[in-house]
């Protein structure tokens, strides 16, 4: 069973709330502008746009308008000594800061904005500026260059060039190919700031250092191994292929009898070889040579790459030949300095003799007399 101060307290909580409700709704309709806005069910004036204020009452003055004011939304009505669309403008502006420099004259515009009359030498939105070397050039730097003259005081004006020129007006433009930045014969192509390289076959990269892999595709066929090459590619293929990229396998050997053909499993001891040679266009060349041995019978010899990894050295008679010419080089050599020595030698005794041979001994005298006889018969021969 409920208690009376249980139930009386918020009866009366409920009683106060709604006297208050009305009193705030009678007020919103009381002082609420209607023309401007409205009042909701709990009683607040709620504007329409373009209006302000607990009731309403003040329009939104237009946005950016600084000493201004309104009568109607979204106006900018200037206060006394201001003027433009903002207001923002100071009618006085010459009056209290004189911004016109270097003894120009200052004047009003109608909507409120100022101009400054220069002199002869000076120009400018203030007349700040000097009449330079630029101005009187006619801002003669070319490419995009900036004309510096210390704002007109200085001498003679200078140009700021933009990266890839130079000169006096910037009317050079800087070779970039100067330096040779391509490899590997590739044409250069100068721009602004920039080149580029036209690479040759083989070759890609800024500057055509890398090598394109030619056996990046796997070109050689059944097992060969690929060697890159410049702008190509070479195949090492194993016994019994042969071609570009090792796809033609060797026939064997075949005899030729009365009775037909035969296929022989052994190849003949001394076989000749066609040579296939592959330049780097695709072409081939190719020679052939057959041989017969006795009794009438003919064999068609197989064929065989010349270039090989076999016959990158030298063969046993080649190598014979190379160590019989080097002992017989050296051979000549030591009896070259041999005779040198002995004719060095023979000519200091000569002169021994013809300085010494009064004095001397009877053994010496006979030697040197042998010696001068010597030298006669080789003289006189």
């Amino acid at each position: 069973m409920l208690c009376w101060p249980q139930l009386l307290l918020p009866a009366l909580c409920w009683i106060l709330f709604t006297y208050l409700t009305s009193a705030q709704v009678n007020e919103c309709q009381e002082r609420c502008n209607l023309y401007h806005g409205h009042c909701d069910e709990e009683g607040v004036c709620r504007c329409d746009p373009g209006w302000n204020g607990k009731f309403c009452d003040d329009c939104a003055r237009m946005p950016g308008c600084v000493h201004g004011s309104c009568h109607q939304p979204w106006q900018c009505m200037c206060h006394p000594g201001w003027a433009g669309k903002f207001c923002d403008k100071d009618i006085h502006v010459c009056e209290h800061a004189y911004p016109c420099l270097n003894d120009a004259e200052c004047l009003i515009e109608a909507d409120g904005e100022y101009s400054c009359i220069c002199p002869d030498s000076f120009h400018g939105k203030n007349c700040e500026f000097k009449r330079g070397p630029c101005e009187v050039a006619g801002l003669p730097c070319l490419n995009g260059g900036t004309c510096q003259d210390e704002n007109g005081y200085a001498d003679t004006f200078t140009c700021r060039c933009l990266a890839g020129y130079v000169g006096r007006l910037c009317e050079i433009d800087v070779d970039d190919c100067l330096m040779r930045p391509c490899a590997n014969g590739a044409t250069c192509h100068d721009g602004v700031n920039r080149f580029s390289c036209e690479c040759p076959l083989g070759f890609q990269g800024r500057f055509c250092t890398v090598n394109i892999n030619d056996c990046a595709s796997n070109p050689c066929q059944n097992g060969g191994r690929c060697f890159d090459r410049v702008g190509d590619y070479e195949c090492f293929c194993p016994e019994g292929l042969i071609g570009r990229s090792c796809e033609i396998p060797l026939s064997r050997p075949t005899r030729n009898t009365d009775q037909g053909t035969s296929t022989i499993d052994q190849a003949p001891t001394r076989p000749y070889h066609r040579v296939t040679q592959t330049d780097r266009t695709g072409g081939t060349s190719q020679g052939a040579a057959g041989i017969s041995q006795g009794g009438g019978d003919s064999f068609k010899i197989p064929v065989k790459e010349v270039f090989t990894q076999k016959e990158y050295g030298l063969s046993k008679v080649q190598m014979i030949i190379v160590i019989v010419f080097s002992g017989i080089t050296v051979i000549l050599v030591l009896l070259t300095i041999t005779v040198l020595l002995w004719y060095r030698n023979r000519g200091a005794r000569l002169v021994s003799c013809h300085r010494d041979s009064s004095l001397a001994p009877k053994t010496h005298y006979h030697e040197c007399q042998d010696t001068l006889t010597d030298h006669r018969k080789t003289t006189t021969f």
